[in-house]
């Protein structure tokens, strides 16, 4: 196979690893630093994608203003801070009941509260999908990277991604923030002597983690058709993702996201039937021989 179609498939499985990771970055951030298995989390991506939708392209009819439109840039705000938003009130009034309870009880809520949203976006939108139409003009067309033409707004979208990632990964892991919100769950009244609000952390850290599925789902808009059931097609790959990566690592799942989503692009080339199943594929290898993940902590011994 030529290099260049083995490069070009690499870009593809790249501009898809990127959301890998942000989703996967997401939840890793949910259950390392509050033990929650967010199952909404991908209906929580499509509800970003649905906010810079109804922003661009409902909100002005509605508002009787038909030149009224929620530009992409203003979205890439907007969608995380609404989003976010709704997150801390599911966290405040829902999952906080559930805390002393399995994760199991949350895994529920959070299951039942992604089909109610999938449903609610299902009653008023197209399933099948509707075109974002605010991409705007200054990222149109393609650039020529040698060994392909690519589209530049999907360049622009793996940049800001892993910038996002990588900023992610600094704030939590290597600043006296990330310090505080890992001692505000492995020791709350520590923290609280401290004069510090760990339940108000807590809800601003679910709400930080649900912001950026929908920071992914205003990226992904003018990439994928946004249908409600956009996050269902997905979350599934993510929470393997998030196996691999170690449940609750952070760099795991920002190194793991990436890189499936490259071998993802490979498998594409080489063999296509099996570019849909490699991922689960590798999830049972690693759970066989790494149960805890490839960055997670071993808590066996």
């Amino acid at each position: 196979m030529h290099l260049n179609v083995i490069l070009a498939q690499t870009m593809l499985g790249l501009s898809a690893g990127v959301f890998y990771a942000m989703l996967s970055l997401g939840l890793a951030i949910i259950f390392g630093l509050l033990n929650v298995i967010n199952f909404a989390h991908g209906a929580l991506y499509m509800l970003g994608a649905f906010v810079a939708l109804i922003g661009y392209s409902y909100i002005g009819p509605w508002l009787g203003y038909d030149d009224f439109h929620l530009g992409f840039w203003w979205a890439l705000i907007v969608a995380p801070v609404v989003v976010g938003c709704f997150g801390m009130l599911i966290e405040r009034f829902m999952l906080r009941r559930l805390y002393q309870f399995d994760h199991i009880y949350g895994l529920l809520l959070t299951f039942g509260i992604a089909l109610i949203l999938q449903g609610l976006m299902s009653r008023y939108f197209n399933v099948s999908g509707t075109a974002y139409g605010g991409q705007p003009d200054s990222l149109s067309g393609i650039v020529n990277l040698g060994f392909m033409y690519f589209p530049t707004y999907r360049l622009f979208a793996i940049v800001v991604s892993i910038i996002v990632c990588v900023v992610t990964w600094f704030v939590i892991e290597r600043t006296s923030l990330g310090a505080v919100l890992r001692a505000g769950v492995e020791n709350p009244r520590l923290v609280e002597a401290f004069g510090i609000n760990v339940p108000r952390l807590i809800t601003l850290t679910f709400g930080f983690g649900v912001g950026l599925a929908a920071l992914a789902g205003v990226l992904a808009a003018p990439i994928y058709s946004v249908s409600p059931l956009m996050g269902a097609n997905l979350i599934i790959t993510v929470f393997a993702v998030v196996v691999i990566g170690g449940m609750g690592s952070i760099g795991g799942a920002i190194v793991t996201g990436l890189a499936l989503g490259l071998v993802q692009g490979l498998t594409q080339a080489l063999y296509p039937p099996a570019s849909e199943t490699v991922i689960f594929f590798i999830m049972v290898i690693v759970l066989l021989i790494r149960p805890a993940g490839l960055f997670g902590k071993d808590t066996a011994s």
